[in-house]
């Protein structure tokens, strides 16, 4: 008994260790990325000729939708890799190419040095950073949702998005310590390349540890069975295209997550400025306290999802989300309360919770292990692409042509379809691939896969 229970202690130390390592380096590539969200409200007249700041803002949130353009092929790119080579060595191979894209959004001269060049290498970097996000999510997502305990992999894989979240984060602490300690015209001209340095260097930093990783022992079973150990019989389209259903559902309900998720949080930031008229500095602020406590809510939500399912959390994110995003971004809209503001944006992340909290592990729960981080990442990463990428584009947009509460419609319905199909679909813990996977021979995992 004594030894059961050393041994079970020991695993747990593991899996804790395993979840540690692996969500580092998916909050470092996280900051990189909503760095460029953070700081955008200063760097645009950098890139961009002078213009009113909604035209301003406008161009850079087209970056960032462009930059989301390439998270499909990131997904399709190192989800393979992933399901071909190894979690590890897709990962380690993400966080280059994040490194690479912030080096080169920090060293890049301004507009006014190098004209158009700017621009477009901006967009370079954001397309480079695209294809490394989207095959960080993939494959990070699989490797928590691998290396958790049975009965805890809502707990442990909830930990994809404190690790996202703590990203932006730890952008909009860099943000508030640097407008303290620097003006705003020193922030406008060269400020705001600080955090991207600290994002290269970063990602380096990762990039060394992650080599040290361990290896996930679902793929490391995959990996040595049969059939399945040829890397070539892994991670293809082909094998991925058999299962129609596990794709759909990916895509359904990933589309009101995003939108809502995006909405949220990195447009909510521009919103209040641009709408609500409350000042840069308290904006900062009151996203980063709000996200502070969205973190908390993750792992809870998490575990209890491992109590009551997943299901019941996306119905709570599917109606509240429905039916509150008009009234939450229409009373934001008219107020310039730091506290008020405080307070919808916390409502907001509530809600989104139910969303957050458990999609990595429900995607993981629908594909077998010879296909999972292709499965998980490819659908997602289109669904984000077309929907959460352009969602800040499309409220600037509307914004300008002066019907900015429609918008709050357009969020409410992406939500309302993702409901639809929670309120169709199983539940995924009761049926889950990594739990049979988990329990299968080798022989039945290879067949599986097929």
């Amino acid at each position: 008994m004594a030894t059961t229970q050393t041994g079970s202690r020991a695993g747990e130390r593991r899996v804790v260790s395993n979840v540690i390592r692996g969500s580092i380096g998916n909050l470092i590539e996280w900051y990189d990325w909503y760095a460029y969200t953070a700081f955008s409200v200063y760097f645009a007249q950098a890139f961009f000729p002078e213009g009113d700041q909604t035209a301003q803002l406008l161009n850079t949130a087209a970056v960032f939708a462009v930059g989301f353009l390439m998270r499909p092929i990131g997904g399709w790119m190192l989800g393979r890799y992933a399901d071909r080579f190894g979690r590890r060595a897709a990962l380690t191979l993400s966080v280059t190419l994040m490194a690479l894209g912030s080096l080169v959004i920090a060293l890049t001269p301004s507009y006014a040095s190098i004209g158009v060049a700017a621009p477009v290498l901006l967009v370079l970097a954001r397309l480079t950073q695209g294809v490394s996000v989207g095959g960080e999510y993939a494959t990070s997502a699989t490797y928590l949702s691998e290396v958790a305990s049975p009965g805890r992999r809502g707990f442990y894989s909830s930990f994809q998005y404190v690790t996202l979240t703590a990203g932006q984060l730890i952008a909009l602490g860099v943000q508030i310590v640097l407008q303290l300690v620097l003006t705003t015209e020193q922030m406008d001209a060269w400020g705001w390349r600080i955090a991207f340095v600290i994002g290269a260097t970063g990602a380096v930093v990762v990039m060394w540890l992650r080599r040290s990783m361990e290896e996930s022992e679902s793929f490391q079973r995959e990996a040595s069975s049969g059939g399945g150990g040829r890397p070539a019989a892994r991670g293809t389209i082909r094998a991925l295209l058999a299962h129609p259903k596990a794709l759909l559902t990916v895509v359904g309900l990933t589309l009101g997550g995003t939108v809502a998720f995006y909405t949220y949080t990195t447009y909510l930031q521009k919103f209040m400025i641009n709408t609500s008229g409350i000042d840069k500095e308290s904006v900062a602020l009151v996203n980063f306290l709000a996200l502070l406590v969205f973190v908390v809510f993750q792992p809870v939500a998490g575990a209890l999802s491992d109590r009551i399912g997943r299901r019941p959390l996306l119905l709570f994110f599917g109606v509240a989300g429905t039916v509150c995003t008009v009234p939450l971004l229409s009373t934001l809209a008219g107020t310039r309360s730091p506290l008020l503001a405080f307070l919808l944006m916390l409502g907001a992340l509530f809600i989104v919770t139910g969303y957050t909290s458990i999609n990595a592990i429900v995607k993981a729960e629908l594909f077998p292990t010879s296909i999972r981080a292709l499965g998980v990442g490819l659908p997602y990463a289109l669904t984000v692409s077309l929907f959460g990428g352009t969602a800040e584009y499309v409220a600037l947009w509307l914004k300008q042509a002066g019907h900015e509460s429609w918008f709050f419609w357009y969020v409410s319905g992406c939500i309302l379809v993702s409901l639809l199909v929670y309120l169709r679909m199983s539940e995924s813990s009761k049926n889950s691939q990594l739990d049979r996977d988990h329990a299968a021979g080798p022989e039945e995992r290879t067949q599986a896969g097929r």
